[in-house]
């Protein structure tokens, strides 16, 4: 049954297809209620405090003093964090944060770092977001690291690869999760020579999205949650609930955005402050892009540079952005204030102008084999209720099914065709991608820019044709990146052959 029909009929609930990894029965789902909104979460009261100062990320600390070695060790383990006032939450974090320490390395090092699995009873990894890594070091499902174990990951940062990334765990069955309690965590790589003149900065802003259950506790996912993906009640900045950030009038400042979300689509606009697109998942364009607002979908990454031409407060806020959704309690996502930023009478001093060229991007040659992967979602009736399926290709994931096999360093045009309801980020492991064609409706567009991205949106009725060439032998993934999407069988295995 379609996703209207289904809605139209006015059934409950949903229960997981067994095709999309488990089956679940009524009493066994959390925040299933009959007779209530398809068991939707209920909105916590708690009030999360407001206007504090902008906190920087944690930096990790390397080990060893060698120039062009990074060494260091992650331990993903049970903290407490206090949100809301008199409430203690229970969460995931790396090292004791949410979010994670910042790494930063340079293009040309080499990256050893120890994970330590301490969160009881669950297997986890972790999975270098976007990186040129290796296949045996990608943390991805099949590779898992076992509860009170670790496993160093190593790979080398080869030149070129300066950009935005980020680390997550992604066991099989257990990311979402593993997420939304806390553990992710931005990586960021930078070139050799900058051409960013240094008197911008360089600020980490990671979206993440909380819940709060009445007890200070983080709910389960509900059917909601796994239909839509989870979108809390909460946006949070660095951890933080709308901080604030103090600079001079004329101040010109360069941010790294991260959408660290399990399926909150921000579509964000700095209220009289110009934003200019330096940068996506994989560095730097070729040439500035002015922008007037924005949209990242989960696990998207973009650098700006903001002007703060004039003063007084000038706040990140949501726009309105309608990415599908499924059943009733859509969030009201427009007009959450993010980030306010006190522009001070004191004029800054003068910085540079930003460079006109960037860096060269060479668009990828002519493709030698084309690809098709059609998203879908299906909900049928069986004996216990309702099947629910995210799909691609009409096939929920089977982690011993490999369903691409790929030749290393061929150029390969993908295309993705999103036929279910609502948008669906698409991220590709192992490499980075170029975006040449969206097509909806019957009408065909180019990119605003050249870029390397990782992760695209796809949004409902769209396709979107891509270019990619994979490097290094070995399995990848390629999923839905709305977390839930991702585990319910929107995943597959791409086998790239020496």
């Amino acid at each position: 049954m379609h996703r209207r029909g289904f809605l139209a009929a006015g059934l409950a609930t949903v229960l997981v297809s067994p095709r999309a990894i488990a089956q679940m029965k009524m009493d066994d789902m959390p925040g299933m209620d009959m007779g209530h909104d398809m068991g939707a979460a209920p909105k916590s009261a708690a009030m999360l405090p407001e206007g504090e100062a902008l906190r920087e990320l944690p930096l990790l600390a390397s080990e060893t003093g060698t120039a062009g070695l990074f060494k260091a060790k992650l331990t993903a383990q049970s903290a407490t964090v206090r949100f809301a006032e008199g409430l203690d939450t229970p969460i995931l974090g790396y090292n004791g944060t949410s979010p994670g320490p910042l790494i930063e390395a340079v293009e040309g090092d080499r990256i050893e770092i120890t994970f330590a699995n301490r969160i009881a009873g669950e297997a986890s990894t972790i999975h270098w977001h976007g990186m040129p890594v290796p296949a045996d070091q990608d943390g991805n499902p099949m590779d898992p690291v076992a509860a009170g174990t670790d496993r160093t990951y190593s790979f080398d940062l080869p030149e070129g690869s300066a950009g935005s990334y980020w680390y997550h765990p992604h066991p099989h069955g257990k990311t979402a999760e593993q997420v939304y309690r806390g553990l992710a965590g931005a990586f960021v790589v930078k070139p050799k020579a900058d051409p960013i003149p240094a008197a911008y900065g360089d600020t980490v802003l990671m979206f993440t999205d909380l819940r709060l259950a009445a007890d200070g506790t983080l709910p389960d996912n509900t059917m909601t949650d796994l239909m839509n993906g989870r979108v809390g009640d909460h946006v949070l900045v660095n951890g933080q609930k709308n901080p604030t950030l103090t600079v001079r009038f004329g101040t010109k400042r360069r941010f790294r955005f991260y959408n660290a979300t399990n399926a909150r689509f921000l579509r964000l606009s700095f209220d009289g402050a110009p934003m200019t697109i330096i940068g996506t998942d994989g560095g730097l364009l070729e040439t500035p892009v002015a922008v007037d607002d924005i949209l990242l979908s989960p696990a998207e990454r973009l650098e700006l540079i903001v002007s703060f031409d004039r003063p007084g407060a000038a706040m990140l806020t949501t726009l309105d952005y309608d990415r599908g959704w499924m059943g009733p309690g859509r969030p009201a996502d427009a007009g959450l204030t993010l980030l306010t930023v006190n522009v001070s009478q004191t004029q800054a001093d003068p910085v540079p102008p930003l460079p006109d060229r960037l860096r060269p991007i060479v668009q990828l040659g002519a493709p030698a084999v084309s690809r098709r992967f059609v998203f879908t979602e299906t909900m049928t009736m069986n004996a216990s209720g309702m099947e629910m399926g995210f799909l691609i290709n009409g096939a929920a994931f089977d982690m011993k099914r490999t369903d691409v096999v790929a030749k290393a360093g061929q150029v390969e045009l993908w295309e993705i065709v999103n036929k279910a309801d609502m948008d669906h980020p698409f991220h590709v492991h192992g490499t980075q991608f170029q975006v040449v064609e969206h097509e909806r409706g019957g009408k065909i567009s180019k990119p605003a820019y050249r870029a390397w991205k990782d992760t695209v949106n796809v949004a409902r009725g769209e396709t979107v044709r891509l270019l990619l060439r994979q490097d290094r032998p070995g399995p990848r993934m390629y999923h839905c990146h709305i977390l839930e999407h991702e585990q319910l069988g929107m995943m597959g295995i791409v086998d790239v052959q020496a």
